[in-house]
């Protein structure tokens, strides 16, 4: 019994560790590229709405509006 237990000691297997890329970290590159490719096209967007759109145009406020707010802080 001894000897087969001797014998055995020389045939461990070892195992190769894999050279490729972890999925998991695959995965994480992908989110990551996606994510920042949407902020910058949204940061872009709107850099080129802030160049070329009018600026919004505010509603004139009534006398009778103005009047209710001025009462109200007073």
């Amino acid at each position: 019994m001894a000897d087969q237990f001797a014998d055995s000691a020389n045939n461990v297997i070892i195992e190769e560790v894999n050279k490729g890329l972890n999925p998991g970290m695959v995965v994480l590159l992908v989110v990551a590229s996606f994510l920042l490719l949407f902020f910058a096209g949204n940061y872009a967007l709107y850099v080129y709405a802030q160049k070329t759109l009018p600026p919004k145009k505010k509603k004139p406020v009534s006398k009778k509006k103005l009047n209710r707010f001025l009462i109200a802080l007073l």
